[in-house]
């Protein structure tokens, strides 16, 4: 898509992120992605979140971060939200906001970067498998907490 850029997410973008989320979960529940973002820029890591902008309109959003030393992980990067505005999947939009994240986390000289995807998210695991991503070593518990 010519006209594409993707840059730093700011807390300015918090409505548009929501907007976005909100059309492709369907859900009326409001996240406060102001908050999210904030605590990335206030943590660092401003420039491991990523917006999509298309003509000056928000249109995408990939927000991750890095993991120091836990479970087994000297560094690495987790991506924990992704998202494109319905009107714009299928144009390459998340593809080039992860290959940002990519390029960002080599750079940094971190060379595994996870995510988690519910098991019937078949356009997830597509999305995910056409960017090589395959199976960890980890597996994800739950714990319900009444």
């Amino acid at each position: 898509m010519d006209n594409l850029l993707i840059r730093a997410l700011k807390k300015e973008d918090a409505e548009d992120v929501n907007r976005i989320y909100a059309s492709i979960v369907k859900n009326s529940e409001k996240i406060n992605f102001n908050r999210i973002i904030e605590e990335h820029s206030l943590a660092g890591c401003k420039a491991s979140s990523f917006a999509a902008e298309f003509d000056g309109k928000v249109i995408g959003f990939i927000v991750s971060y890095i993991l120091s030393g836990g479970f087994g992980i000297d560094k690495g990067a987790w991506i924990a939200l992704i998202g494109v505005d319905p009107k714009y999947m299928g144009k390459g939009i998340g593809k080039s906001m992860a290959q940002k994240i990519f390029s960002h986390y080599k750079d940094l000289g971190i060379n595994n970067v996870y995510t988690s995807v519910r098991w019937d998210s078949a356009d997830l695991l597509s999305f995910f498998s056409g960017l090589n991503f395959d199976r960890s070593n980890f597996i994800n518990l739950h714990k319900g907490l009444e």
